[in-house]
């Protein structure tokens, strides 16, 4: 896992653009079949980048990585937990990338849930968000690893071999 950083807020330069940083925190939310939910996006600025992502966004002020990861759950699916069923972060990265004309550097941590299934629910989406995602589907890692498709974060199949016994990923 990579250290944190304390920093928050609009802040940092680069040679050649201006960040806004953030924290955040994403759910990789695997079904009893072994896949996991990615929901199908784009920049509104650049329609034609277009991806797969795990549900999870950036963190309120005050707000703990896993108090945000079920807020955005919750608003994103309609699946509502209690943090303490995500336990401790299974892994933590940090991304910058552009969306809706601006970009961001993100430091986020990725909590593992797992449900027997789950009926997607998009009607908390935010503005943004229905206007962003063009739709959601259930992966097999591997089926996701071999798709061609762009999918973020990029090491997602291989941190699902890792989290996810062989047997689970076997029997889809």
């Amino acid at each position: 896992m990579s250290v944190r950083s304390d920093r928050t807020g609009p802040a940092a330069d680069s040679a050649d653009r201006s960040y806004t940083l953030r924290h955040g925190a994403r759910v990789l939310l695997v079904d009893a079949a072994g896949r996991i939910l990615l929901f199908h996006g784009f920049d509104p600025a650049r329609p034609e980048h277009r991806y797969w992502f795990t549900p999870g966004g950036g963190l309120d002020e005050g707000e703990s990585p896993a108090s945000g990861a079920v807020r955005e759950l919750a608003e994103e699916t309609g699946l509502r937990v209690d943090p303490a069923e995500l336990g401790e972060p299974v892994w933590s990265d940090a991304t910058e990338f552009p969306f809706d004309g601006d970009w961001y550097r993100q430091e986020q941590d990725f909590f593992l849930l797992r449900v027997s299934a789950w009926q997607v629910d998009t009607a908390g989406f935010s503005d943004v968000e229905q206007r962003s995602i063009a739709g959601h589907r259930w992966w097999r890692p591997a089926e996701l690893a071999a798709s061609g498709e762009r999918y973020y974060p990029p090491e997602l199949p291989d941190l699902l071999a890792r989290l996810l016994p062989p047997a689970a990923e076997a029997s889809c």
